[in-house]
């Protein structure tokens, strides 16, 4: 199974103390340290589990946006966006849980024409006040006449936000661009009057599932 590269060392250092309880048990003879390897390599396999990066086929064209992210869609509303579009847009709201793969693809074809990071707090990423206050990175793509904004923002327990764009960038649609470690939601503005494809409370796949066709 390919793993994200930025996941290695929190693999290594969870597989090197459930390796360590199970070698002081050898050593000891102590059922006490055998008893703490389990758990131990409970969590080294699920962080392996957790940073899986596979590949991801699907739909590809410039008339339509496909997930950035694997999750669960939890909004789905018009609003002003200033920063990049600068006007109204469509946000669609994507929470990812634990369980779900942190990797994040471009949505669109296009050129990456803006990079804002933010320092914020670590709200529940699934509250709508996360997409103002907490930490986040966005990522604007200029695609033909459109602009994409694609919004990465960290929730309660994540507290590292990896982005690969630079400003010039040529974005690959269904590329990876980043990955957000330990629950998070990614945003993502469309040009409004674009048919949305997906709903609230459906589940998406990165890459794969097509959230809107563009006007």
């Amino acid at each position: 199974m390919k793993v994200a590269r930025e996941g290695l060392p929190f693999i290594i250092i969870a597989w090197l103390f459930a390796l360590g309880a199970i070698a002081l048990g050898a050593l000891r003879h102590s059922v006490g340290w055998y008893a703490a390897a389990v758990p131990l390599a409970i969590v080294a396999i699920w962080v392996v589990y957790f940073f899986r990066d596979p590949e991801r086929t699907g739909e590809r064209s410039d008339s339509v946006v496909v997930s950035p992210a694997d999750g669960l869609v939890v909004m789905i509303t018009d609003v002003n966006e200033p920063t990049y579009i600068a006007g109204q847009a469509t946000r669609i709201s994507i929470f990812m849980n634990v369980f779900n793969v942190h990797v994040n693809r471009y949505p669109v074809n296009g050129v990456v024409r803006y990079l804002k990071y933010n320092k914020g707090k670590f709200l529940h990423a699934a509250h709508e006040k996360a997409s103002l206050d907490n930490e986040q990175m966005s990522v604007g793509i200029e695609s033909g006449s459109r602009r994409i904004l694609v919004r990465q923002i960290a929730g309660l327990v994540a507290r590292r936000i990896v982005n690969y764009a630079k400003n010039g960038d040529k974005a690959g649609q269904g590329v990876r661009m980043g990955i957000i470690r330990f629950g998070s939601r990614v945003d993502v503005f469309i040009p409004p009057g674009s048919a949305v494809r997906v709903k609230v409370g459906e589940r998406t796949v990165a890459g794969t599932t097509v959230l809107a066709d563009l006007v």
